[in-house]
């Protein structure tokens, strides 16, 4: 089976010796062509067959031998968007020296090509942008749309995997207008290097609504349409178009929503989700991590999930993407729907969600009954604040959501830790300066009795003799494996229960009952992680007859096989 890409210059395949790619262009033509590039690693036989005689120093270097040379590089570069600005010039010029490169030093690169460092990138894509990435999709040009996804020169067959975003809510830093082509493609790269999806059949999009950023506006620089953020009918129908459009042209394609604001994300993701497949991480992927932690603690506190009360502070699309994928988890392990609703509790930026306040769709099913709140002892009359849920609720678990610093206060963990054995918390939002609270405190006013994830990586917390790791709720531990099981097993759809399935396995990849464990695997091991994760989520897909294709007798070596390695192919001159 051939993967096309750019037809006109070369083409990759796989035969009983391996990955080839088969060559059309010639001299200069190959140099800057990044799929195809080897740079000094061309053999002296191919520089012959490709015309490069002339065009590369003499010596050839061995991958391993690039390896240490553009790794030396990167490490002198100043500072983070340096790094980044380095890795992004890599990337348009040798693909598979870049992503060897990520896939070697994974943990130590992920903070730059994500989270937090491509927040800047982002924010200043119109001064450093050099080279184009992916399709931008404008909505003053809705009747463009197919045109400008078909110009990427791919097949239908060629694509597996599209990650599209409005940016409007990107991160902890909003609305970015076109710049936010960038956090799809470092997606992209994650789910590469971290779960071997072939950089040629992925598809970055962004789609160019405008923005209501007045910076961006102002900005002479700026790239993007130049007029405020298109709403209503007129963007539903854009959507729309998008995704008939590609569903059209790569119709085995997983489409992976990114960073949609609050009031989009969770509406777009239930209108497509039973039609098409499809995956929104920031609600999906940020619900699997979660639990997956939640799972872990749960299992270190002794105490099982049905019993625990769970108060989600920031019940915005994410939060109760976690209240759902919770309530699935414990349905599965046998506990009514209702009863499993009951335990948990969300607050919105007006307090409880419950009966009588103006709710968002997706918050209705959440609010309490007034009658249960009947009784209840409250600093202000009316108010349901996060001081008088956790007095009157007494959660065994605070997950916070809610990009509001200090919110866990000593007063509200002190009280959780008076009557909870091991209070499980997690502040998890980003940047750090937004977190409700710090692991060090955490630690402090529990007496180290706290199981806490975080959203934002900390450094081990040294309490009373005892070094507590940190778990990070990176999404990169679930969404890799999640795009890698649903493309092996071409999923017709991502369902709740193939969620659930990778959020158990990742759970089981870590042993949380050792004094100062980590509730999260860390990035090292991310390869095999979301290999284990895939092999959960193909299972599930099965399960619920979603797979539309079978991975035999052996599905481990079937999910080897379908993680590309980043190696230089074997050339073949055409």
């Amino acid at each position: 089976m051939t993967t096309g890409y750019q037809p006109n210059e070369f083409e990759f395949g796989r035969d009983d010796d391996g990955e080839f790619v088969r060559v059309m262009a010639r001299g200069h033509q190959v140099l800057s062509s990044p799929g195809i590039n080897q740079g000094s690693g061309f053999s002296l036989e191919d520089r012959t067959a490709l015309g490069l005689n002339g065009l590369l120093p003499s010596g050839v270097t061995t991958l391993s031998g690039q390896l240490k040379r553009v790794y030396a590089q990167y490490r002198a570069q100043p500072d983070a968007l340096s790094k980044y600005l380095y890795l992004n010039s890599m990337h348009d010029r040798n693909e598979v020296l870049f992503f060897a490169l990520l896939t070697e030093h994974i943990e130590e690169m992920m903070p730059i090509v994500y989270t937090p460092t491509i927040g800047q990138a982002i924010e200043e894509y119109s001064h450093w942008y050099q080279r184009p990435r992916g399709a931008f999709l404008s909505i003053d040009s809705p009747e463009k749309v197919e045109e400008a996804l078909a110009a990427m020169g791919h097949r239908s067959e060629d694509v597996d995997l599209i990650v599209v975003t409005d940016s409007e809510g990107i991160l902890g830093i909003g609305d970015q207008g076109v710049g936010g082509i960038a956090i799809t493609v470092g997606k992209l790269a994650v789910y590469t290097a971290a779960a071997g999806i072939h950089p040629h059949r992925v598809l970055p999009v962004v789609l160019d609504t405008g923005t209501d950023n007045l910076e961006l506006l102002n900005d002479d620089s700026y790239l993007g349409a130049r007029h405020a953020r298109v709403r209503g009918q007129r963007y539903d129908d854009f959507v729309d178009r998008f995704v008939v459009g590609a569903h059209k042209l790569f119709p085995k394609a997983m489409i992976h929503w990114e960073d949609f604001g609050a009031g989009n994300a969770t509406r777009i993701l239930a209108k497509y989700r039973e039609e098409y497949c499809t995956f929104n991480d920031d609600i999906q992927g940020t619900a699997a991590v979660v639990a997956a932690a939640v799972m872990a603690a749960v299992k270190a506190s002794g105490t099982p999930l049905s019993e625990q009360r769970i108060v989600v502070h920031g019940a915005g699309s994410a939060g109760i993407g976690i209240a759902s994928l919770l309530r699935r988890v414990m349905i599965q392990q046998g506990v009514d729907a209702e009863e499993a609703r009951s335990h948990v509790w969300g607050l919105g930026s007006r307090g409880l969600l419950r009966e009588g306040l103006r709710l968002r769709d997706f918050q209705q099913p959440w609010a309490r009954p007034a009658s249960e709140l009947k009784g209840w002892t409250l600093d202000r009359k009316g108010r349901y604040e996060l001081a008088d849920v956790v007095r009157n609720v007494h959660p065994t678990i605070l997950i916070g959501c809610s990009a509001q610093p200090g919110a866990f206060s000593e007063e509200i963990v002190g009280e959780m830790a008076g009557y909870c054995d091991r209070p499980i918390i997690m502040p998890l939002s980003n940047p750090t300066r937004k977190a409700e609270a710090v692991p060090s405190d955490l630690l402090e006013w529990t007496d180290g009795k706290a199981l806490i994830a975080t959203g934002s990586p900390f450094e081990p917390v040294r309490h009373r003799g005892t070094t507590y790791r940190i778990a990070q709720a990176n999404n990169a531990l679930v969404f890799p494996g999640i795009g890698l099981g649903a493309i092996t097993s071409r999923a017709s759809r991502v369902s709740e229960g193939m969620i659930a399935a990778a959020a158990t396995a990742l759970a089981r990849t870590v042993n949380a009952r050792t004094p100062g464990a980590s509730l999260l695997p860390d990035m090292t091991a991310l390869r095999s992680i979301s290999a284990r994760v895939a092999l959960a989520v193909v299972e599930a897909a099965q399960n619920q007859e979603l797979a539309t294709v079978e991975l035999g007798t052996n599905p481990v070596q079937a999910i080897y096989d379908a993680m590309w390695q980043p190696r230089y192919p074997r050339v073949i001159a055409a």
